[in-house]
């Protein structure tokens, strides 16, 4: 049974991960019959926001706590998880990706990724193990692999387009419900609500993405 990661940053899509894309993810490994591994770094939110006022909460939240609750709590420290554990590893979007997982959303493209998200993506890549990153998160495979010149898609032209180019990576125009696939990385990525509107188009590109990492995936 192949064995897929989730990395999580936290739940809902302003201060975690963008919940429509995480479901999507794991229903479309579920039912390819992947054995789901799901994780988070255990720190604190680096914002929390009101989901009906778009404004800051006010309180503290933990990364690995919250990206529990769209677990279902069968969820693993990413301190506890390795490249060895993992067949490929996907990554959903929302600002936690952008916020928790890196520091993309005050930073840009002079952003730095969190150290255990950034080791565990060199990694899987020196293991030449399939990843895939959704709406927001191909920044951090830009930030990490950029030197490398990885293919990435965030959509259409955008300041998120451009700053993965600063950091490296060649940016690719592409549809809500396609996929760019860089051979060379094993890196597949795909824009879902970076361009969405609705989560029908979102759903066929997350399908198109999980369908291509999981055919990467050397038995």
């Amino acid at each position: 049974m192949k064995r897929v990661g989730v990395m999580l940053s936290g739940c809902g899509l302003f201060d975690g991960s963008e919940i429509h894309e995480t479901t999507l993810t794991l229903y479309f490994l579920d039912r390819a019959g992947a054995a789901i591994v799901c994780m988070a770094p255990d720190r604190g939110q680096s914002m929390v926001i009101n989901h009906v006022s778009h404004k800051p909460g006010g309180e503290a939240r933990n990364v690995l706590v919250e990206s529990a609750r769209i677990a279902r709590g069968d969820i693993s420290d990413l301190a506890d998880v390795t490249a060895d554990n993992l067949d490929a590893l996907i990554f959903p979007g929302g600002m936690g990706a952008a916020g928790n997982l890196c520091n993309f959303a005050v930073s840009g493209s002079n952003c730095t990724v969190i150290p255990e998200v950034s080791a565990l993506i060199e990694a899987m890549h020196r293991q030449k193990k399939p990843m895939g990153f959704i709406c927001i998160a191909p920044v951090i495979a830009a930030r990490v692999l950029g030197p490398l010149g990885p293919e990435l898609t965030v959509g259409g032209d955008s300041p998120t387009a451009r700053a993965i180019e600063e950091m490296g990576a060649r940016h690719v125009i592409c549809g809500v419900d396609g996929i760019v696939v860089d051979e060379t990385h094993n890196v597949v990525t795909t824009p879902a609500y970076m361009i969405g509107p609705t989560i029908a188009p979102v759903a066929l590109g997350i399908e198109a993405l999980v369908t291509e990492v999981l055919s990467r995936v050397k038995q």
